[in-house]
C-alpha cells in the first residue's frame, strides 16, 4: 500500500468517442488496485489476525521487504508530457508543492474537504473497533478478523459491481454510496452490538469505498491536467491520508471522554454533514467532462 502511494500517476489514456469512459484500461487498474487494497488486504488480514497476533506482525515484516524488492523492477523514466515549454532552471519543490495546492484549492476544495473527513472516519473506526469488539461486543479475536474480513469483502463487491453500477445509475449515484456506507459503519456500532449487524454496516463501507476509490481516480486522472497528476495526488493525499491520524486520535478522545458509543454518533453526525453537499459538489459536468457520452 505505501508502495503503491509513491509510484507515480500514469496520464490515462484518450476516451474515444462512445466508449465506456476509461472502464477498460484505466478503470480496470483502479479496480484491480481497489480488489487488492479494499479487498485482500483487510480479508488477509483478519485471516492472520484470527490466526494470531505473532502471524500477523511476521507477516507484515516479510511484506515490506518482498515489496521493496518489487519496486526495484520499475525501470525506465515516466514523465508527463508539459503543456508549457520546460523552464531553463528546475523547479524547487516548495514551487511544485505549491503549484499542486493551487490546483486542488481551486478546482476541488470541497471534494478534498468531503474526502478528508471520510478517510478520518475510516481511520477513527478501525482504531476503536478492536476495543469495541473485544469489550463490548465480547468477541474473540476471530470474531473480530471475521468483521475485518466483511469489510473485504465489501471492498471486492464493491469492485466487482462498479462497472455495471456506473453504466445502469451513474457514476454520481453510484460515488454517493461512499458517504452513505460510511455513516452507517459509523453509525451502526451506537446503536447495537450485534455481531451481525456491525459485520454488515464493515461490508456496505466497504463496497462503498471501492466504488468511490475507482471513480473518484479515474475521474480525476481525466480532467487534471497530466503535468499537473503527481503533484496533484500528492496534495490531496496529504488532505486524506493526514486526516487518518488526526481522526483515530480524535476518536480516542471523544471515546476516554464521552464513551465508546458517543464517539460512533459524532462522526456518525459528520458523515451526515458531508453528504449534504455533495450532490452540489459532484454535479453531473464532471462525469460528463471527463468521459462524454457516459452517463453521469
Amino acid at each position: 500500500m505505501n508502495c503503491s502511494l509513491r509510484l507515480p500517476p500514469a496520464p490515462p489514456p484518450p476516451v474515444p468517442p462512445g466508449s465506456s469512459g476509461g472502464l477498460g484500461g484505466l478503470g480496470g487498474f483502479r479496480r484491480a488496485w481497489a480488489v487488492c487494497n479494499e479487498f485482500c488486504g483487510p480479508f488477509v488480514g483478519g485471516l492472520l489476525l484470527a490466526a494470531g497476533t505473532g502471524v500477523a506482525l511476521g507477516a507484515t515484516w516479510v511484506s515490506y521487504p518482498a515489496v521493496s524488492f518489487v519496486a526495484l523492477l520499475f525501470v525506465g523514466r515516466f514523465r508527463a508530457a508539459r503543456e508549457t515549454p520546460v523552464p531553463d532552471r528546475p523547479e524547487s519543490v516548495n514551487r511544485q508543492i505549491a503549484d499542486g495546492l493551487r490546483h486542488l484549492w481551486q478546482q476541488q476544495r470541497t471534494m478534498a474537504l468531503i474526502l478528508t473527513v471520510l478517510c478520518a472516519c475510516w481511520r477513527a473506526w478501525l482504531a476503536l473497533m478492536p476495543l469495541f469488539a473485544t469489550d463490548a461486543m465480547g468477541v474473540s479475536p476471530q470474531g473480530y478478523g471475521a468483521i475485518l474480513s466483511a469489510l473485504g469483502i465489501g471492498g471486492l463487491v464493491g469492485a466487482l459491481v462498479v462497472t455495471r453500477a456506473n453504466r445502469l445509475l451513474g457514476r454520481r449515484r453510484v460515488m454517493f454510496a461512499d458517504p452513505v456506507g460510511t455513516f452507517v459503519t459509523m453509525a451502526v456500532p451506537a446503536l447495537t452490538t450485534s455481531v451481525w449487524g456491525v459485520a454488515a454496516a464493515a461490508f456496505a463501507g466497504g463496497a462503498g469505498g471501492t466504488l468511490w476509490a475507482v471513480n473518484f481516480r479515474t475521474i480525476g486522472q481525466h480532467l487534471v491536467p497530466d503535468s499537473m497528476l503527481g503533484r496533484y495526488n500528492a496534495v490531496s493525499r496529504l488532505f486524506s491520508w493526514g486526516a487518518m491520524p488526526l481522526g483515530a486520535g480524535l476518536m480516542g478522545l471523544l471515546a476516554e471522554w464521552c464513551g465508546v458509543r458517543a464517539a460512533f454518533l459524532v462522526f456518525a453526525a459528520a458523515v451526515a454533514l458531508v453528504v449534504l453537499p455533495f450532490p452540489r459538489v459532484l454535479t453531473p459536468a464532471a462525469p460528463a467532462e471527463a468521459f462524454g457520452t457516459e452517463r453521469a
